[in-house]
């Protein structure tokens, strides 16, 4: 009898294990650390190179966690980032309004965080398309925060932490969303770099490629040419009069801050007579200059046709005009002429007043929130773009909150601007917000090849080059006029000629990677189902 040997078990199927994400409290610490490193990438502090660090810490956070874990680390990055960035808001309305504007800023980086959870499998599966990723999710959340709700609130785009930056450069092709998407890519790539596949060997060759995607778009944008704007000139005066305290009840200040202004252009008129200064071809003065309505009162008036004479020239001027209706506004830019006086045909009317700070939505539920509702009047939006054509050059007006916003500026250029100007009022805030705006400035002169100047009533008041340089910053609260030839005009950008269409593209492939992800999520799901059957039947 033979004896016939006893096959051998077939093996268990092996079950596919689902990668791990890093521990919970690891995850927590690195969205601590992306919100502070992006805080500390934007004015005042301007450690630019620290953005695509913050974007990469932040990825490596998210990747891997279940949605609601990626969407909670996403809420605490942007918490850390937001609170402090936006601190100056309660300067003028108070520490609740201030942590609900931050919140809701913040929610925005919960989704992007829940997005980036949501591409885990994809990024683990294909590790080369995580700078691709990275770059379209940041352009779509910004895009989506620059609209949302009440027409979006767009501080603290990666973008405008990159004045400084070489890759400032790139808004000359692709405005705002091209910089946010390059830091986006360099920070996908440092997270590619940088995340180890455990048990597996690593090559040199992907490596060395996310390190070279990296510097590319971090230090490459250097390379770029910028636009050279036309070789005429104009001597340009902006007047920093300052005000006599800082805080909201500058309004209650307003004869004295319009005094400081006139007195400052009329000490600069007696300034060229004696030869100390050049004579401008242009005066341009703050936003809210005059909170006294210059076309309904004489005192005003006589007060400012009395500095334009003086000086001889147009005064560009930010007034605040009284509408018919009681408690309605308007924030207005005013060519005034030395010798006709406001010239009505030249009149900018702010487009985009800021809710809940010039407008008041929701009145009676915003009056729970805050005791300081009523201050704010209801401030009435104009409906054309801020293009002034002054006999110097032709202006793209913009004023205070409005550099933020893509289409505002751009409109004024493809209007025939040929120099921007941006108006602001920064006494109810700090420095720090002066400075960040003044980082958006430098941004904006770059994407339309146009020289630029932000005017503020205490600064900060400054020049900007169309290669993001600043020339002749003034200080903070303290008084300042300065001059500058500025060239004018200048051919058109590429950002300027696409308008949106590059923002638009990148949501679009933002939206079909999202899609795209479906099924791998779907394949993990399972796997990871499979995984917990097979360790209750091994018990």
């Amino acid at each position: 009898m033979t004896l016939q040997p006893t096959p051998a078990p077939a093996p268990d199927p092996v079950v596919p294990v689902a990668p791990r994400p890093l521990r919970l409290w690891v995850s927590v610490l690195l969205a601590l650390v992306a919100g502070a490193a992006l805080l500390v990438s934007f004015p005042p502090y301007g450690l630019w190179w620290l953005a695509p660090v913050a974007v990469a810490v932040l990825a490596a956070a998210t990747h891997r966690r279940r949605l609601r874990g990626g969407a909670g680390v996403g809420m605490i990055a942007g918490l850390v980032f937001f609170v402090p960035l936006l601190d100056w808001t309660h300067l003028a309305a108070g520490w609740l309004p201030w942590m609900l504007l931050s919140f809701a800023q913040a929610g925005y980086l919960a989704l992007l965080g829940l997005a980036g959870a949501w591409l885990s499998p994809l990024h683990d599966r294909l590790r080369a398309l995580w700078p691709l990723t990275a770059g379209l999710l940041w352009v779509a959340q910004e895009a989506l925060r620059d609209r949302a709700p009440f027409g979006g609130f767009p501080w603290g785009r990666l973008a405008f932490s990159q004045g400084d930056a070489p890759s400032v450069r790139l808004a000359v092709l692709g405005g705002a969303p091209l910089v946010t998407f390059a830091v986006g890519v360099a920070g996908g790539a440092l997270v590619a770099l940088a995340w180890r596949r455990w048990g597996r060997p690593r090559t040199w060759l992907p490596a060395a490629g996310f390190a070279a995607v990296a510097a590319v778009m971090i230090a490459g944008p250097a390379l770029v040419p910028v636009a050279e704007p036309a070789a005429t000139t104009r001597t340009v005066a902006i007047v920093q009069g300052n005000v006599p305290r800082l805080g909201l009840d500058f309004n209650a200040q307003r004869a004295a801050v319009l005094l400081n202004h006139v007195r400052a252009t009329e000490k600069l008129a007696e300034d060229v007579r004696a030869g100390r200064q050049r004579q401008p071809e242009l005066v341009i003065w703050p936003e809210n200059a005059s909170d006294i309505d210059p076309l309904r009162n004489p005192d005003a008036a006589q007060q400012i046709a009395g500095a334009a004479t003086a000086i001889g020239v147009p005064i560009l001027l930010g007034a605040v005009l009284r509408g018919d209706v009681e408690g309605e506004i308007r924030n207005a830019g005013i060519l005034w002429q030395p010798v006709t006086g406001p010239d009505l045909d030249q009149v900018y009317i702010k487009r985009h007043p800021v809710p809940f700070a010039e407008y008041m939505p929701l009145r009676p539920i915003a009056r729970v929130v805050s005791d300081k509702v009523d201050l704010v009047k209801n401030m009435v939006a104009g409906s054309t773009p801020g293009v002034v054509r002054t006999p110097a050059a032709t202006i793209g007006d913009v004023i205070c909150f409005e550099v933020a916003y893509d289409s505002i500026v751009r409109d004024t250029v493809t209007g025939g601007a040929q120099i921007l100007a941006v108006q602001t009022n920064n006494a109810t805030f700090n420095e720090a917000e002066a400075r960040q705006q003044l980082a958006m400035v430098q941004l904006r002169a770059v994407e339309h090849g146009r020289e630029a100047l932000m005017v503020s009533t205490v600064g900060v008041s400054a020049f900007v080059g169309t290669a993001g340089q600043v020339y002749s910053s003034t200080g903070f609260n303290v008084p300042g006029v300065v001059l500058r030839d500025m060239r004018v005009d200048g051919p058109r950008t590429l950002a300027t000629r696409l308008g949106h269409w590059p923002e638009l593209a990148a949501v679009a492939l933002a939206v079909l990677v999202l899609v795209a992800a479906a099924p791998l999520r779907r394949r993990r799901r399972e796997d990871r189902a499979a995984a917990v059957e097979s360790t209750t039947e091994e018990r």
